[in-house]
């Protein structure tokens, strides 16, 4: 392939590092001291007080969901994008809330501010907003209406890390926030994700659920001793509070996360050059070029077309196969969430036609690999390719 989503994210001083552990004599490998720095120093960058990393984004999704269900054991609803990874709207499911769903905004990909508030009603227990393919989803009027109305935002920032709004990192702004370090991410520990917030108690309760429910991997010593005192006749080692989850990362994924941080300013600033230049000469008479780009920290090159045309989009793929560029169809997760057979019987028939942006990007809206050491004549090359559709 000529043109991949991604090459050489995992650089040799990556695994070098890995090896000058696994050569000690008594090598810890589950998560230890490589852990625990990789969570101290990701809460430094990030701009929050607490970090828990985990074995994947999809584990940050399902926690936190879980975090949310132990403040509404009653279940309510959970406002949430069509456009996104499916773990973002099954965690609303697993943890027995129900997902609603609101359009995007074309220009961030991420739902739309005003389709947000119109959904929020007495049940609604949080907004869930994805900030997809590095774009900053977020508004300020958003953010003073939900902290007006006293809605918890839960930001998903899988694919955007590094990204900014008013020029804090996406993450810091909201209650909870998910990252992701799969492989095509913009940093990667093979598979891993963090949980991010401000708030102790929600720190509490994720170094919990991550290890079974376990008591003792709470570090708060007044949390413990409560246990403690309510189950004298348990073993202090065997307290479990929740009937929870092994989501456990190893200390090869904090040294990989630890080495690959150092460059991650480095590598969000080709990403954003790369997509500068893309944009600039792909044919915006054919594809959409408007994006908002204060604060984006790219992840993928979004190739969507202006207007809905069948015979452009064969075209386009079919040039795009005969010419080794590789592209996913529909952009994040797939497309509209909403047509999913997860979700039959969740959403009533035809729901995905309530949806008119998210549909277009289904059927009209490609993304394409932007990696750090994508060259400036590749990127031109491709535009090339791209245009002569």
């Amino acid at each position: 392939m000529k043109f991949p989503l991604m090459r050489n994210n995992i650089l040799r001083e990556d695994l070098d590092a890995v090896i000058e552990h696994l050569k000690q004599d008594d090598p810890i490998l589950t998560h230890g001291a490589n852990v625990r720095a990789f969570e101290a120093e990701w809460s430094e960058w990030l701009g929050v007080k607490y970090s828990v990393f985990v074995n994947s984004g999809a584990s940050a999704n399902l926690l936190t969901m879980a975090v949310l269900k132990i403040r509404h054991p009653e279940g309510g609803e959970v406002i949430v994008p069509p456009l996104t990874w499916i773990s973002d709207v099954a965690s609303v499911l697993q943890n027995g809330f129900k997902p609603v769903f609101a359009d995007i905004d074309p220009q961030t990909l991420a739902m739309d501010p005003a389709q947000i508030l119109a959904k929020i009603n007495k049940n609604t227990r949080a907004v869930f907003l994805t900030h997809i393919q590095g774009f900053d989803g977020l508004t300020d009027g958003l953010l003073d209406e939900l902290k007006c109305r006293d809605i918890p935002l839960i930001e998903d920032v899988c694919e955007s890390h590094g990204a900014t709004h008013n020029g804090k990192k996406l993450g810091s702004l909201g209650w909870i926030s998910n990252f992701s370090y799969y492989y095509a991410h913009h940093m990667s520990t093979i598979e891993g994700g963090m949980i991010c917030t401000d708030d102790p108690e929600v720190y509490q309760q994720v170094r919990m659920l991550r290890s079974h429910g376990m008591v003792r991997e709470a570090t708060d010593p007044v949390v413990r001793a409560a246990y403690l005192s309510e189950n004298p006749e348990l073993n202090p080692d065997f307290i479990f509070a929740f009937a929870a989850y092994n989501t456990r990362n190893t200390e090869i994924g904090g040294i990989m996360g630890r080495s690959q941080l150092k460059r991650l300013d480095r590598i969000v600033k080709r990403r954003t050059e790369n997509l500068t230049r893309f944009l600039n000469q792909i044919d915006s008479s054919k594809y959409r070029t408007d994006f908002k780009l204060e604060g984006s920290s790219n992840y993928a090159f979004n190739l969507i077309l202006k207007r809905p045309d069948d015979d452009l989009v064969q075209r386009l793929m079919q040039k795009m196969k005969e010419s080794g560029v590789e592209f996913r169809r529909g952009s994040a997760g797939g497309g509209n969430q909403t047509r999913q057979p997860y979700l039959k019987g969740v959403v009533p028939d035809g729901h995905h036609r309530e949806f008119p942006e998210t549909e277009h990007v289904h059927f009209y809206g490609f993304y394409i690999g932007n990696f750090p050491d994508l060259r400036d004549e590749e990127v031109d090359e491709l535009c090339t390719i791209l245009n002569a559709a």
